[in-house]
Parts: C-alpha cells; structure tokens; sequence
C-alpha cells in the first residue's frame, strides 16, 4: 500500500511532527516503502519532513481513533528470536494489555515458566525500533521502548485500565 492511503509508509527518508497528546515528537523512518524506526525524543529533529500519511493516523489515534496499524508494512530490523517476540506484541488488540507471560506463550518456541525466555522477551521490548505501531505500552510488568509516561498515556488514550 502507499502512503496515499493511509496504510502504507510511502518514500524512503525521515518524517516526524510534535504531539500535544504525548508531549514529545514522534520520528519515522522509512526505507523501500516500508516502516523501519520509530523514535519518541523529546524534540523533533531539523531534518524531519511533517508530511505523511501516518504521521496524519497518529495524529488521529493520539485524538481517541481506534487503530491497530496492522495495515502498515514493517521491517523488523532485530534478530529473528526477538522478531518472534514483537510480532506477538503487535497482535495484543487496542485497548487490551497482557503481561509479560502471556507475549511468551503467544510467540512460538518460548516457554512463559522459563526466566531465560521471559528475559528474551523482555530484551525484545526494550529493542523494539517500532513503539506505537509494535504496542509495547500494551504489556505489562515489562518496561518497552517507549518511554513510561508516554506509554501510560498511550494506555489512557485506548482506554487501557491502570497497570
């Protein structure tokens, strides 16, 4: 999909805008039509292009609008065990959360009774290049890439009880 229709991430470069929601930027990067960084500094980059279609989604999510961002296309760009990790986090459903446990019987190969397992989940939310769209904010008892207070408005934003 392209980025005309919302679902894809269009060009190959670096966009961002500032969010009063979360009060900090969100940064995308994007190479060969699919989305490959997301980044939440505290302030937007100089070098940062405002304009694409998933900015104007965050945007819309970050205002109350259920979206998953399912439809957008993502390099995973972590080693395959913690890919395997990220992927079951994507599926947790907006406005639901689950705990640390629950991603590791969701992802094929890890066993949720053993600590080296649950250590490789862990690892892979802290490395997740593709908070928001990867909803690390959505697990529980297991701190993500995205920043706490940023991910404990994400959760007020979907509705997502108090951890």
């Amino acid at each position: 999909m392209t980025a005309d229709t919302g679902a894809g991430v269009g060009d190959t470069g670096v966009f961002g805008r500032e969010y009063d929601a979360i009060d900090r930027a969100v940064e995308l990067g994007t190479a060969s039509g699919r989305l490959i960084s997301v980044t939440l500094p505290e302030a937007l980059s100089a070098d940062a292009a405002a304009d694409h279609a998933l900015l104007d989604r965050i945007q819309e999510y970050l205002d109350g609008a259920e979206d998953d961002f399912a439809d957008v296309e993502i390099a995973l760009t972590v080693p395959t065990d913690q890919r395997s990790v990220l992927e079951s986090v994507r599926n947790v459903p907006y406005g639901e959360s689950v705990d640390l446990a629950r991603i590791a019987r969701m992802t094929a190969g890890l066993d949720h009774e053993e600590e080296t397992d649950l250590q490789l989940a862990r690892e892979a939310l802290r490395a997740n290049p593709l908070p928001i769209v990867v909803p690390d904010h959505r697990v529980r008892d297991a701190a993500g890439a995205t920043p706490e207070a940023t991910a404990a408005r994400l959760r007020e934003i979907e509705g997502v009880r108090s951890f």
